[in-house]
């Protein structure tokens, strides 16, 4: 069982009814906050405050340990992402979890939540913009996530400031979405242009894509954040799935 709001209602329910009896509802809400693994303490109650469980950061983990977190995770109902994956951990991990699907671009695993992933194009809420091919790994971290989290995506790739026409060729793309993810690395002055094109809000995620004068994606960092541009948040290098995940936060609490 999730811990989710509609989770603990439809117990809530079934407890008032005569369903679920009290010491079945104690023992749940008695492992609710976090379940102890000694090598990890899982976060069992992010759902209910986050509207999203804990997401697996895999580099520096064993796939031991992966393995164990995601069990929990989908023991509970939850859905589960982990990030920063290799193909490597992947083939370990897959044995063990053969529900777990992989996306190589991204480099993340994920197990959907009932009625979340690929979706439409035409119901697309958040358009994943990159200004180089270089830069959509990055961008599919952040396509993933919000699939994972159930919000609808379509993405645009490859409309630098080196070929502005390519990008003005998709107004009408730009100004439907209702969040705009751009990700960008070299001189990284994209997620400027877009959000003087559109009201929507722009977030805006440095690759460490670029030449030695881009410092792996410090460059691309300082442009953003010092964009003339109003409307724009900055998520660290290489951040797609904060990005993605912010995206999916700002459309929820609309």
């Amino acid at each position: 069982m999730s811990a989710s709001p509609k989770s603990l209602e439809r117990m809530l329910r079934q407890h008032r009814s005569g369903r679920l009896t009290t010491g079945r509802l104690l023992d749940y809400l008695r492992e609710l906050p976090y379940r102890d693994l000694q090598f990890a303490k899982v976060d069992l109650h992010r759902g209910l405050r986050r509207n999203f469980p804990e997401v697996i950061y895999a580099d520096g983990k064993t796939p031991e340990q992966v393995i164990a977190i995601a069990q929990l995770l989908r023991k509970n109902g939850n859905p589960v992402l982990v990030t920063k994956i290799s193909a490597a951990m992947v083939g370990t991990v897959r044995k063990q979890l053969p529900w777990l699907r992989y996306f190589p671009k991204a480099r993340l695993a994920a197990a959907f939540a009932p009625g979340a992933g690929p979706v439409s194009r035409n119901r697309a809420q958040v358009l994943v913009v990159t200004a180089g091919t270089s830069d959509i790994p990055v961008a599919e971290e952040a396509a993933v996530t919000l699939q994972c989290m159930g919000i609808p995506v379509r993405r645009l790739f490859d409309v630098g400031v080196a070929g502005l026409h390519r990008l003005l060729a998709h107004r009408k793309l730009l100004r439907n979405a209702r969040v705009i993810i751009v990700a960008a690395g070299m001189d990284g002055a994209l997620p400027s242009v877009i959000s003087g094109l559109v009201s929507r809000p722009v977030i805006a995620v440095p690759t460490s894509v670029g030449y030695g004068a881009s410092f792996k994606g410090i460059a691309p960092l300082l442009t953003m954040l010092n964009s003339c541009s109003p409307g724009i948040a900055v998520v660290n290098i290489d951040n797609g799935f904060g990005a993605g995940y912010l995206a999916a936060t700002i459309l929820q609490n609309r």
